[in-house]
């Protein structure tokens, strides 16, 4: 009786130790994503708000010692723009305009990323109470997910493959509803680069290099075709007042003035009550230029803006769009810039 004991005794220790643990999985993606020194990925994006989906493709880079670079360019118009971090300073590239934001952040860290490896494998080592589930084609881990300015977004559920590749990511609602999905192409762990590819002034300078080609060649249609694939164009007139689709209570509007400026016209709409808020339109001249914000780069729906404690920008059809409050905190900050977004992207 005791030998039979200890036979089934010696059957399930063996068993146990050939059983594949979700801290199994979570060591190989640390090993696979850390001891890459560079890597690139390529996929689509969908975003899904206010009964509305947002398609983006989604190119994104890493280099060894904290340097990323995000291309996202939006499926319905065209419009791309670089998220770019190195060593000194982060960038928010928007070609078409010649228009770049100079962020002091702590991007990507700061918040999870779903198109970059190491804030969504951040995210999963960090959830003690993560799940993992063994599928047909490989695994699902859901864990929780950080998007400070987006406090309705709850979990992730990371697909892997069985060779421990990531193939698809969703960021979930409270509600289990798909807000986010990534859905990876492709990922190369051995990726090269040039010594210059995550240096903002490479991709300044070819630009103004674009744009020169583009005059010595007389502008005719097939340039004109080539050059404003996006609804972001420069203009020097706001052919309409945008308002936003959603007030505080108690908040109405108090004031709307227009005032010209060298590139063209500004307005400024003030809101008053208990949740008083401005906000700026003002056209964009077709000339290089840089703001500085100390904030974070932030996904507005159709493009990507800058957001701080006390305002939300961005850039869509050749009009720069600014929320500012200091009565309001940033959730409803952003719901306010959301509801412009919606009808400034629907123009």
């Amino acid at each position: 009786m005791k030998k039979i004991i200890l036979f089934l005794g010696v059957v399930l220790l063996l068993s146990g130790c050939g059983k594949y643990s979700d801290k199994d999985l979570v060591k190989d993606l640390n090993k696979k994503i850390n001891d890459s020194k560079a890597y690139h990925m390529t996929g689509t994006l969908e975003i899904y708000r206010n009964e509305e989906k947002y398609t983006y493709s989604v190119d994104s880079s890493y280099k060894e010692e904290d340097k990323f670079k995000v291309n996202l360019i939006n499926q319905n118009n065209n419009h791309e723009q670089i998220i770019l971090k190195n060593k000194q300073d982060v960038y928010v590239l928007t070609p078409t305009l010649n228009k770049s934001f100079k962020f002091q952040s702590d991007w990507p860290y700061n918040n999870s990323q779903i198109y970059l490896l190491q804030p969504i494998l951040k995210d999963i080592t960090n959830d003690k109470d993560r799940t993992y589930e063994k599928v047909s084609d490989g695994y699902v881990i859901t864990s929780k997910v950080n998007y400070s300015t987006e406090k309705d977004f709850k979990n992730q559920k990371v697909y892997v493959d069985k060779d421990k590749n990531i193939t698809k990511i969703e960021v979930l609602d409270t509600n289990n509803n798909v807000r986010m999905s990534l859905t990876i192409i492709d990922i190369d762990y051995k990726a090269k680069f040039d010594d210059d590819y995550f240096e903002a002034s490479k991709y300044q300078k070819e630009i103004i290099d674009k744009k020169e080609e583009n005059n010595q060649t007389g502008n005719n249609a097939s340039d004109k075709n080539q050059t404003n694939t996006s609804t972001n164009t420069t203009t020097s007139k706001i052919d309409q007042i945008v308002y936003p689709m959603y007030l505080p209570v108690d908040t109405k509007l108090t004031g709307q003035d227009i005032v010209e400026t060298n590139n063209g016209e500004r307005v400024i709409l003030t809101f008053g009550g208990e949740s008083s808020f401005t906000i700026v339109q003002e056209t964009l001249a077709d000339v290089n230029s840089t703001n500085y914000v100390y904030g974070d780069p932030y996904l507005i729906l159709d493009t990507v803006g800058a957001i701080t404690d006390y305002s939300v920008s961005w850039i869509s059809n050749g009009v720069e769009y600014s929320v500012m409050s200091d009565a309001m905190d940033v959730d409803e900050l952003l719901t306010v810039a959301q509801s412009i977004s919606v009808v400034a992207s629907a123009k």
